[in-house]
Order: C-alpha cells, then sequence, then structure tokens
C-alpha cells in the first residue's frame, strides 16, 4: 500500500489526554516512512500512576458487567481500526500482514473471552463457612472470602508480539478485567502500533464513560522511564514479557522496593522436544519438516520456539538429522522485529558455533535485519558440560542433541533450566519411556505437549504460559489465558461483615 491510512501523532497517553515532550525518538520501521514520537519521562510515569490510582476507586468497585462491557467495547474499537492496524504494524515490525491480521484476532478474542470469564465470576474463588455459635469450645464466626483487585498495574509491551503482548495485550486485558487500572510503557520497535490501539482504548474509555486514568500510554524514554514505573509506590503489580537480562532487572527492583511488589515476567525458553525411540524411528523424518516449519515460523521469534531436539543416537538419528537440515535449507531471509534483534541473533550463533564439540550443520549468511535458518549439532556429553548450549537463542536457530540413551536423555532433562514448555514425541510403545520422563518435564516447564509443536499458544481456560525461573519470574502463574486474570488479584475474607454492608459479588 503506497498510501499511508494512518499518520502517528506520536504524543502519550496519559489520564486521558494526549501529551507531547520536547524530546523526540524516529521509529524504525521495516519498510515505509519512520514517524516521531515522543519520549516518556518520569514525570509522565508519575502523572500516569496518579491517574492510575485515582481511577481504582471507581473502576476498582465497578461491577463485572460494567468491565465486561468496556472489554468488548475495546474488541470493538480495535476491529473498527483494522486496515491501519495492519498496515502501521506491518510498516514497523516487518511481519506479513496475515500474521498481524491472525494476531489481532487473537488479541480482540482475548479481551472478549476475558469478559465473558468474569460475568460467570468463578475466577472470584468465593468461598463461605457459615457462623456456628454453638460450636463448643468456641463459636465460629461467619466468613466470607473472595478475590479483590489489588490496585494499579504496570505493563511492558513486547516486541515480538505487536498486538497480543503488548498495548491492548493479555496483560492489559488480564488486570482491566480484574478491575485494575493499567500504565503501559510502550515498546519502541512499534510505537505507532502502540499508539493507535491507545486510540481504540481511548474510544472504549469515553463510550463507557469510565474513569480516564484507567489506562496510559507512555512511549519510548531511557532506563529511568522503566526503573521509575516499577518503583513508583502506587503501581502494585508488573507484567513483563522480554528478555531474561532485562527482566531480571526489573524484578530485582520490584523486590527492593520498600513495598515489594509482584514482577510477572515472561523471559523466554528454548522448547526442548525429546523423541522416544519408536517415534524416531516411524516418524523421525516427517516430524524433522514439521519442526523446521515451527523453528522458522515468524523468524523464529515466538518465545514457545522449539529451538532443542534431543534424539538417542544412531541410524534414526542420522535420518532425522538429515531430514531437519534438507528441509531447513531452502528456507529463506525473513525480516526480523529490529536491528538490535536480529543483531543479537547473530551474535548467539557465533556463540554456539564456537562452542567446544558442536558441529554445523546448516549456516549461511545473514545481514542487518534479516535471518537465515542455522542447524547445529552436539552430544549429550558436551550439552552437560556446557551450559550456553541451554540458552536462548531469538530466531531460527534450531541444535540437535544427540545422547546415547535414554538414561542420558532423562540426565538432560534433569539438567534444563526452567521452561514454558517441553514436547515429547511418542509412539505406543514408547508410552513406558515417555513415563519415566513426564514427572521430570512436570518440573521444568508450564506446559507439557506431545506429538506437536510448541509455537501455537491457545487462549483458554486451562492454559499456562508460564513455568520455572527463568522462563518466567512466577511459577504459580500464567500469561495466557483465563488464569492470567488472577495475578492482578488477592484474596481478602470478611468475617461477620453484615450483608448490606459486605461487596456485591458476596452479598
Amino acid at each position: 500500500m503506497s498510501t499511508d491510512i494512518f499518520t502517528p501523532h506520536g504524543k502519550h497517553l496519559v489520564g486521558g489526554d494526549w501529551i507531547g515532550t520536547e524530546a523526540t525518538f524516529m521509529s524504525e520501521p521495516a519498510t515505509g516512512s519512520a514517524h516521531s514520537f515522543s519520549v516518556g519521562t518520569p514525570a509522565l510515569v508519575d502523572q500516569a500512576a496518579k491517574a492510575a490510582e485515582e481511577a481504582f476507586w471507581s473502576f476498582g468497585y465497578s461491577t463485572r458487567e460494567e468491565r465486561a462491557a468496556f472489554l468488548n467495547a475495546i474488541a470493538d474499537e480495535i476491529e473498527a481500526r483494522a486496515e491501519a492496524i495492519t498496515q502501521i504494524g506491518s510498516q514497523e515490525t516487518g511481519l506479513p500482514e496475515a500474521r498481524l491480521q491472525g494476531e489481532r484476532g487473537r488479541t480482540t478474542g482475548q479481551l472478549r473471552l476475558f469478559a465473558t470469564h468474569i460475568l460467570a465470576g468463578d475466577y472470584l474463588d468465593r468461598r463461605h463457612d457459615k457462623a456456628l455459635p454453638d460450636r463448643a469450645p468456641l463459636p465460629r464466626p461467619d466468613i466470607r472470602m473472595m478475590q479483590r483487585p489489588i490496585g494499579p498495574v504496570a505493563v511492558f509491551g513486547a516486541s515480538n508480539f505487536p498486538l497480543a503482548f503488548s498495548t491492548a495485550g493479555g496483560d492489559t486485558a488480564a488486570a482491566l478485567a480484574a478491575g485494575c487500572p493499567v500504565v503501559v510503557k510502550g515498546h519502541s520497535a512499534h510505537p505507532g502500533t502502540g499508539e493507535i490501539i491507545a486510540e481504540a482504548i481511548d474510544a472504549a474509555i469515553k463510550s463507557c464513560g469510565i474513569h480516564p486514568g484507567v489506562f496510559s500510554l507512555i512511549q519510548g524514554g531511557k532506563r529511568d522511564v522503566g526503573t521509575s514505573l516499577v518503583q513508583h509506590p502506587l503501581i502494585k503489580a508488573v507484567g513483563f514479557t522480554g528478555s531474561l537480562g532485562g527482566g531480571r532487572a526489573l524484578f530485582d527492583l520490584c523486590a527492593q522496593r520498600p513495598e515489594p511488589i509482584p514482577f510477572f515476567g515472561e523471559l523466554g525458553s528454548v522448547n526442548p522436544m525429546f523423541f522416544m525411540p519408536d517415534a524416531l524411528k516411524n516418524r523421525g523424518t516427517e516430524i524433522a519438516a514439521g519442526w523446521a516449519g515451527s523453528l522458522t515460523m515468524g523468524a523464529g521469534q515466538f518465545c514457545t520456539n522449539p529451538g532443542i531436539s534431543v534424539v538417542i543416537d544412531g541410524p534414526d538419528a542420522d535420518a532425522f538429522t538429515a531430514a531437519a537440515t534438507e528441509a531447513l535449507a531452502p528456507m529463506g531471509a525473513q525480516v526480523m522485529l529490529t536491528d538490535g534483534i536480529a543483531a543479537a541473533y547473530r551474535a548467539g550463533r557465533d556463540q554456539i558455533a564456537a562452542t567446544a564439540g558442536v558441529q554445523e550443520l546448516l549456516t549461511s549468511t545473514c545481514d542487518l535485519r534479516n535471518a537465515t535458518p542455522y542447524l547445529f549439532a552436539t552430544t549429550g556429553k558436551e550439552w552437560l558440560e556446557n551450559h550456553v548450549l541451554g540458552e536462548e537463542v531469538f530466531g531460527p536457530l534450531g541444535l540437535i542433541v544427540r545422547v546415547s540413551d535414554m538414561d542420558e536423555m532423562r540426565a538432560l532433562a534433569m539438567s534444563l533450566q526452567g521452561q514454558l514448555t517441553c514436547t515429547i514425541h511418542l509412539d505406543d510403545a514408547d508410552a513406558d519411556d515417555a513415563k519415566t520422563l513426564l514427572p521430570i518435564l512436570e518440573r521444568k516447564a508450564g506446559r507439557i505437549l506431545a506429538n506437536g509443536f510448541p509455537t501455537g499458544v491457545e487462549v483458554c481456560d486451562t492454559m499456562v504460559h508460564g513455568g520455572p525461573y527463568p522462563a518466567s519470574t512466577n511459577f504459580g502463574a500464567t500469561s495466557v489465558g483465563t488464569m492470567a486474570i488472577r495475578r492482578f488479584l488477592r484474596p481478602v475474607s470478611y468475617q461477620n461483615i453484615p450483608e448490606g454492608v459486605l461487596p456485591t459479588d458476596l452479598a
């Protein structure tokens, strides 16, 4: 498309007002024209947090029906801007239009799912122990309990999902569903996309008559903006999707506050796949082709990208390796989300290639913002001795680990850091081996798959998108699915409170 249908104005949305700042930064689009955006400041953070706290006194005590209507209104406003969102998103990220259209559907779908979920009321976990005045030796009071919203929440937009994990993504939708106002720190990789989504949320706020402090978007800014956001005393929790280094720094800041707050960080994973002997023998070449497609999907820029395949050494492993190499070889270069991500991918490739005991199976030249797939192989012994091989390389890079037997496969699984996903490929005859592996993987991952690929994360009641550290900073939470709402709630007991005084949801 040669004609712009959306031109960003480059301002922040704070408490219902679009505000510019003197300092600006330029976007770095994959295609099309760059645009100027105002740089965020700690003063804007303070203004947004205070507006969010003011909004909480009405929004935190709104009815579930009111919040559901608001979530649905946001989804409607996003869909009303569908073409413009696809255009600016594609220009900024280089993602194909079909991918962005699908991601927009996921974004509006989860908003509507959360609306339906809170209307049902089960998420409140309401409990009631009736009074036992005649109990001996002591009577029991009347006690009720339910979940209540915690207050303003900070959300950091993700680089790899400009819609589903950013301005109106899962963290924002979950917090709003819970009754918590949100302050979003927009990601500089797609500021125009963030702006147009913020316009949609602002329109929904106005149409629903909600306090404007319920949502703010602060663009750009140096490290001081993120620091001031997570350390602001009115912020009560943080949602983050991004790198291990950046997330750990913010996590530590949350813990060091005079009032520590929960930091729900999703920090990445290598998502290993384990091949049982019969599955490798019977379907290894078929699975290899599927792995190639999953590994390169979206230039490998998914947090559930399956970067590791663990196979038992032998002729079947040879066939799998050959099939994977053949399937990946014709894959062309893809545009990565940012120049920085592309540079980090090349650095990760170089680190893997330079590690002792690693064999290059497929390599080529990638430069600037483009990525091509790489494939390496190593042994289980080398894996266990070189922890760098278990670190995420964000991009379409695969590593085949050839173990000597099931015992070494289990040892490798035991050595894993926390993962978002682990996958077992098995046939019927592999059930006994798989049973010995499953208890180990339960301790390592938030989601375990059989005979599939983890790059599709279903938004539903049963999904867990999280896992032990460093996959996430809170192993009891998920950033996808309806259980994500629980992150921004806390239980409150009401003892002997008169019926007419109780919150509406408990009366």
